[in-house]
């Protein structure tokens, strides 16, 4: 039986690979709205973070996502991002 393949991300905080399932997708959309992404299909400009909150309060006091995506990102996003990783972290 075939061994089926993991979609491996790098997080743009760590550098490190994870399976794609375990990272937030933040996408900026071609109309240039900055979004979480769960189910990873929306169009436009991704960038992957690892679901851990220093993670999220690092890339805030970096501007790592300012930088990826080109453009401001409100701190209401930030907010969002870490409601949606303490769910993710809850299910595991």
């Amino acid at each position: 039986m075939k061994k089926k393949k993991i979609p491996m991300r790098k997080c743009i905080i760590s550098q490190e690979m994870f399976p794609k399932k375990s990272l937030i997708r933040v996408v900026r959309t071609p109309e240039n709205e900055v979004l979480i992404d769960p189910t990873g299909k929306k169009s436009g400009r991704g960038a992957y973070l690892c679901a851990k909150l220093e993670y999220i309060d690092l890339a805030q006091k970096k501007k790592s996502l300012e930088r990826i995506f080109q453009t401001k990102i409100e701190p209401t996003l930030y907010d969002q991002l870490r409601e949606y990783a303490e769910g993710v972290s809850h299910e595991e």
